[in-house]
């Protein structure tokens, strides 16, 4: 709650204040979608409580993915009990890299994401190298519920480490980075990339000092880029220079996300995608209870968006009409007209 206490005020003074004064008039105007709102109008009446099982564990997920001929990393094996880490060596023995995951994790804790071996040694995408007892003690934690929403008991997930495509090698520090996109009823109402630094040791998550850049829902373009809820134009690292960023594929990525609505029954939905050399777009994970940090990446309030799309007469269009409809219509060329409605 504190975190987005902080980008809130962090968005009034650097994006509402540059002009004028800060006011509720201008908060409401911008269509900030605030975490009591987000809670009240969209995740209790549009997720039903029966189905946040399916996303809040990623086991479950993967496997409902797979169900539905939806491509997702490969699960290389499963440390489902304590007395189980002894099959460990043997899973992670013919493995250059891999990532290691609490099932039911979020924020990103937890994760650990191994990108090379020295010798007997596991090396992460910051360069620091674990060994095989270190690794044991993290499995350990996870299963202990450290890492897990309400601090319940937990599964270790292995899985393939995605291959990144290159085209984003001058955008992300070693790590893979990956796409949110928030569905809400089925449409994509807004999105953004989540790029990996040395300081969030190679994983894409905001909290932990990834960048993230907003994303025109119609082209892929990116629009604006923060780290730590502040303005950059730069990757800290690579220097590289974001407003040149576009995401290929994008089509496709909003499709994948806007079927996640069908296979889940979810209405409320953040669906984080990745883009692997070889195979393409692929789902990485769905959340139940999507965080807010998208809006101050964007420079938007995501609540027009939303609102439009509850106006609608009819929901139930083919996935391919709800990807047109919201190119159409939250694309940056017709945002400035939804934002004065």
């Amino acid at each position: 709650m504190g975190w987005f206490v902080g980008w809130l005020n962090s968005f009034v003074q650097n994006t509402l204040t540059k002009n004028s004064i800060a006011t509720p008039s201008r908060l409401k105007e911008s269509g900030i979608l605030s975490m009591n709102s987000r809670n009240l109008n969209y995740i209790s009446r549009y997720n039903p409580r029966r189905l946040l099982p399916l996303v809040d564990d990623k086991l479950t997920t993967k496997r409902m993915a797979e169900k539905a001929g939806v491509d997702v990393p490969k699960l290389i094996g499963v440390i489902e009990y304590q007395s189980d880490i002894r099959k460990l060596k043997g899973i992670l023995e013919p493995l250059e890299k891999f990532v290691i995951k609490p099932a039911k994790g979020s924020g990103g804790k937890g994760i650990l994401v191994i990108t090379g071996r020295d010798s007997d040694r596991y090396v992460k995408a910051s360069g620091e190298s674990l060994s095989f007892n270190a690794i044991s003690r993290d499995v350990s934690n996870i299963l202990g519920g450290l890492y897990s929403l309400g601090g319940k008991s937990d599964i270790a997930v292995i899985e393939s480490l995605i291959v990144a495509d290159p085209i984003f090698k001058d955008y992300s520090f070693e790590g893979v980075p990956d796409i949110r996109v928030i569905v809400f009823r089925g449409f994509p109402v807004m999105a953004m990339m989540r790029l990996a630094t040395r300081k969030s040791d190679g994983k894409a998550n905001l909290h932990q000092g990834a960048v993230g850049v907003g994303l025109d829902i119609a082209t892929g373009n990116s629009l604006r880029s923060v780290q730590h809820d502040l303005p950059v134009s730069t990757h800290p690292d690579t220097g590289h220079n974001f407003s040149t960023l576009n995401v290929p594929h994008w089509h496709k990525i909003l499709s994948l996300s806007a079927a996640c609505y069908e296979m889940t029954n979810l209405g409320y939905l953040g669906v984080d995608l990745v883009l692997d050399k070889n195979l393409g777009p692929l789902i990485l994970e769905l959340n139940a209870r999507p965080g807010l940090a998208i809006q101050i990446a964007n420079g938007q309030g995501i609540k027009p968006r939303l609102q439009l799309i509850e106006s609608l007469r009819k929901h139930d269009l083919p996935i391919e009409e709800r990807v047109a409809f919201s190119q159409q219509h939250f694309g940056v060329a017709t945002l400035s007209t939804l934002q004065r409605t």
